[in-house]
């Protein structure tokens, strides 16, 4: 898909970008929570969604074949997902990175493009990503079902957002190594985090009527409001407790105050790290992405 020496000197730009404080040279794709994906290679070239640093080969691997089991699991319950390689660069401190690396899918096939541009195919994406939902998600494999992690291809709905695995044991316990993500930020944080907020986060992905809500609400944050009553339509017979407007407006107040707090932590230490410190500072993050 990508060659080593590609994908080598994509993390040598990305080493820059980090020491400079300046992104320019890299070809933004998106922007998730936790990271950005970028184009790299040639003919053609290949969406790369850059890991947070892993410190030794053991936990990459690990993480590798997680995500291998999710997407396994997930193409078990009937989702296609989007042909994925996970790769792995050695950074120059030593550290391992990996890349999750897929095609790159025309604009067209992307469900917030198609909802914006034809509008009469809207309603029945949003049902087809309900149904998914319903028959995918359980105690043991979770999905994170909002729009943009969605395409159409050759007329197949297809899931690409695979680089968090949500996958959890018999016994409950979640397979994800948050370790990683929270690395991100200020290790007095990482605790907290993980004991009172991560587990309220993930649990939201084991359940349809959440997963739906966060679907309605992540409508509002990409200016498609207008398709919200599509999902309290589509749900309203599935859930013990319909979703409301006022709900998924709620939610969405929430989820943007939630993570606009954590990346205002990450930003200040970055900013401390880089001009007190003065050291790089190892992650990309998303909005107003290395300034």
């Amino acid at each position: 898909m990508i060659s080593d020496d590609e994908l080598g000197e994509l993390e040598r730009t990305v080493e820059l970008a980090l020491r400079s404080g300046d992104a320019s040279a890299l070809s933004l794709l998106g922007e998730g929570e936790i990271s950005l994906v970028l184009a790299a290679g040639s003919g053609p070239r290949r969406a790369c969604k850059r890991l947070p640093p892993f410190p030794t080969a053991e936990s990459a691997e690990r993480y590798t074949a997680t995500i291998g089991r999710y997407i396994a699991e997930l193409e078990q319950r009937g989702v296609d997902v989007v042909d994925t390689e996970v790769r792995r660069v050695r950074g120059s401190d030593g550290s391992i990175v990996l890349y999750c690396v897929q095609p790159i899918l025309p604009a067209t096939t992307l469900a917030v493009d198609i909802a914006r541009d034809e509008p009469d195919r809207a309603p029945a994406l949003l049902a087809d990503i309900i149904d998914t939902v319903f028959a995918t998600i359980d105690a043991s494999v979770g999905l994170d079902a909002q729009l943009s992690n969605w395409a159409v291809v050759d007329d197949q709905l297809t899931y690409f957002d695979i680089t968090t695995p949500l996958l959890r044991t018999p016994d409950g316990v979640s397979e994800l190594d948050s370790d990683v993500f929270l690395a991100s930020l200020p290790w007095a944080l990482r605790t907290p985090v993980r004991r009172f907020v991560l587990p309220g986060i993930l649990d939201r992905y084991h359940d349809p009527r959440t997963v739906s809500l966060d679907l309605a609400s992540n409508l509002i944050k990409e200016h498609l409001d207008h398709l919200v009553p599509e999902v309290l339509s589509a749900t309203a017979e599935r859930v013990a407790r319909p979703l409301s407007g006022e709900e998924v407006r709620s939610d969405r107040r929430s989820d943007a105050r939630l993570w606009a707090a954590l990346q205002a932590v990450r930003r200040a230490d970055r900013a401390w790290q880089r001009h007190v410190r003065r050291r790089p500072y190892p992650f990309l993050l998303p909005g107003r992405a290395n300034s």
